[in-house]
């Protein structure tokens, strides 16, 4: 069974940044294969990641509702609509060197939202016992592990900033965990872009408050700034970099 890692938090807290740095950091360790699922509707997990996506579950969905009224019908002599829509949808996985990547995207279509969702949960379901890791990136909130999108869910890393608004939204995510009783083993807290890596006695404090369990800080630095700015994938960021050394190290501390 594959141990299911999702990390959540509000949107502009560099969730997705960390996200990557953590495929990273598995795909090294070679334990086994990884799923890289980018389950934001605002996907931009692959750019991170250094990856080119043809297409989304999102986007395929689209496709197919268009063949349905097409004059011609795309689907080929002697096959059937099921199979061809099966062939389609695993169009949507991404094959890298050390990890697949499935993105979910969103359609144009009015109320199609949450049909994407049931894809996202179809092809995940199928996938997941091919592979040792799957590592979710999720929108903002807990809107896939609270309606049951993704498998369950082993360990939760809450991503904030360093603002005692970030640390509020993340503590009212933690206590949402345990009311839906999402079953994690391991929940725990990221702050990042924390100016020298330090936090300051107020945030501590709203820490404490909703008892969250703080797993590490990850300092403010300019060149994760500049690879973003200039395009590069920012995976890439030099190993020897604030930010890398950060996120490695709490990686090493969670149960993996």
């Amino acid at each position: 069974m594959a141990q299911t890692i999702a990390l959540a938090g509000k949107g502009g807290v560099g969730k997705t940044t960390i996200c990557g740095m953590l495929i990273e950091y598995l795909c090294e360790k070679k334990n086994g294969p990884v799923l890289a699922v980018d389950a934001d509707a605002n996907s931009n997990l692959n750019e991170v990641l250094g990856v080119e996506v043809q297409e989304t579950l999102g986007d395929i969905r689209e496709d197919i509702a268009r063949a349905e009224t097409a004059a011609v019908s795309p689907i080929p002599a002697g096959m059937t609509k099921a199979d061809y829509t099966e062939m389609r949808f695993s169009d949507a996985l991404t094959e890298a060197d050390d990890f697949d990547l499935l993105v979910m995207g969103r359609t144009q279509g009015k109320g199609c939202y949450c049909f994407v969702n049931g894809l996202l949960t179809t092809q995940v379901a199928k996938y997941a016992r091919n592979y040792r890791y799957i590592v979710v990136d999720n929108e903002a909130g807990l809107e896939h592990l609270s309606r049951g999108v993704l498998p369950q869910v082993d360990t939760i890393l809450l991503v904030s900033d360093c603002s005692r608004r970030g640390i509020q939204a993340a503590g009212r995510l933690a206590e949402m965990i345990v009311d839906l009783k999402l079953g994690a083993k391991e929940v725990g807290l990221i702050v990042n872009r924390a100016p020298n890596g330090e936090l300051n006695a107020g945030v501590r404090e709203e820490i404490d408050k909703y008892g969250l369990r703080l797993m590490g800080v990850v300092p403010h630095d300019e060149t994760v700034y500049e690879y973003d700015a200039e395009g590069k994938p920012s995976v890439t960021v030099p190993m020897d970099s604030p930010v890398k050394q950060a996120v490695r190290a709490i990686f090493d501390r969670l149960t993996l």
